[in-house]
């Protein structure tokens, strides 16, 4: 592993830490490796699609189906790192409606500028489908994958922004509920939330319900619930898992273990102890100051434009297609130049959307809410 920059880390608070008198809680410490480890979990999202369309035929097709064959598991990941984050970063004493606006402000402005995009590309573009008016305002109110004829409505890869403003509306209520357990209580909800994932696919692979449930919020509320309850282990001080390392080690053995099982939601129960493993242990590296490879500063920068070019890059491969064609198979040196070409062009538009629309907005959204709350009363006349 290479030599992380070491900074002073504030400890996480235990149960049993006290707050000096009229003192406010100390703000929760940064943990930039799981920032990194978002870029990677996009990238896997990336691979997978760029080999669903099909850019590479032969020897260089097989090379990259085996090394992202399984990169819908990053949306897993993407999941139980929500769990985590959210988690880790909850306020005390933080009521529910200013917890859904930062969320809404967080997450809606790029979803809504990717949706008008996609809306334009239909209009525009061939190979693109046309929504219908329920279609487009479902998306629009991220409730489109409740219904599985819709869950890929204008930009497809929403369908878990539809899963996460799910898990968000529950958060509070989840939130209240683990922050009176103990270590043994968070411990027995992951260990449940592992189980919970094994049966829905379980469920899903014996075809129980008319359609698949992997895009169904409900679904994949395990594995955001098993990010929440290892969050409250580190949090407490608790968590005994692993290290950064053998944690790697693990998420890797189970992601190219996929291929052996399958390519449908059962995927995840390959991944998800890996994962619900490598990001507490990323966590705690940072927390200790310990070396991390996901925490340089190139990685961090990636991964705060990881949201946003996971919102694009779909947009770009199908508008790829009106130039090169569908699923155009080309050799290796072809194929690498069009999906650096791609890769590019997302990247370029993921950083445009975060300077021009995701972080303006955000602090736009949330300015506002505090003015308000810190202009002085009006004296009455």
């Amino acid at each position: 592993m290479t030599t992380a920059t070491r900074a002073t880390r504030t400890p996480p608070a235990t149960s049993t830490t006290a707050l000096a008198k009229g003192s406010k809680p100390a703000p929760p410490a940064s943990l930039p490796s799981l920032t990194g480890l978002r870029w990677v979990a996009a990238l896997l999202v990336f691979g997978l699609h760029v080999n669903n369309f099909r850019y590479f035929d032969g020897t260089g097709g097989r090379v990259v189906t085996w090394a992202f064959g399984a990169g819908a598991t990053g949306v897993s990941f993407f999941f139980v790192l929500s769990g985590f984050v959210l988690t880790w970063s909850a306020r005390p004493g933080d009521r529910a409606p200013a917890f859904w606006r930062r969320r809404i402000a967080r997450v809606l402005p790029v979803h809504l500028v990717t949706a008008a995009i996609a809306l334009l590309m239909a209009f525009t573009l061939e190979h693109q489908s046309m929504p219908s008016l329920g279609q487009g305002l479902a998306n629009v109110l991220l409730v489109h994958s409740w219904w599985r004829p819709w869950w890929q409505t204008l930009d497809p890869v929403s369908w878990s922004l539809a899963c996460e403003a799910f898990f968000y509306a529950l958060f509070p209520l989840l939130a209240v509920g683990l922050r009176r357990l103990g270590a043994r209580g968070a411990a027995a909800v992951a260990g449940l939330s592992v189980l919970a994932v094994l049966a829905v696919a379980w469920v899903n692979a014996q075809h129980w319900l008319s359609q698949p449930i992997d895009s169904l919020p409900l679904a994949r509320l395990p594995e955001f619930v098993l990010g929440v309850a290892v969050a409250r282990l580190v949090l407490l001080d608790r968590w005994r898992g692993p290290g950064l390392e053998a944690s790697l080690a693990l998420a890797v053995i189970g992601y190219f273990l996929v291929p052996q099982v399958t390519t449908d939601y059962r995927a995840t129960t390959c991944t998800v102890i890996g994962f619900a493993l490598l990001i507490p242990a990323a966590a705690v590296a940072d927390l200790r100051g310990l070396p991390s490879l996901w925490r340089g500063r190139r990685l961090v920068r990636l991964g705060e434009l990881s949201f946003a070019f996971y919102m694009v890059h779909l947009l770009v491969l199908r508008a790829g297609t009106n130039v090169i064609g569908v699923k155009p198979r080309f050799g290796l040196t072809g194929g690498l130049a069009v999906t650096a070409v791609a890769f590019a062009l997302s990247l370029g538009l993921s950083w445009l959307l975060y300077e021009a629309v995701e972080g303006p907005a955000r602090r736009l959204l949330l300015r506002r809410r505090r003015s308000a709350r810190t202009q002085p009363a009006r004296q009455p006349a």
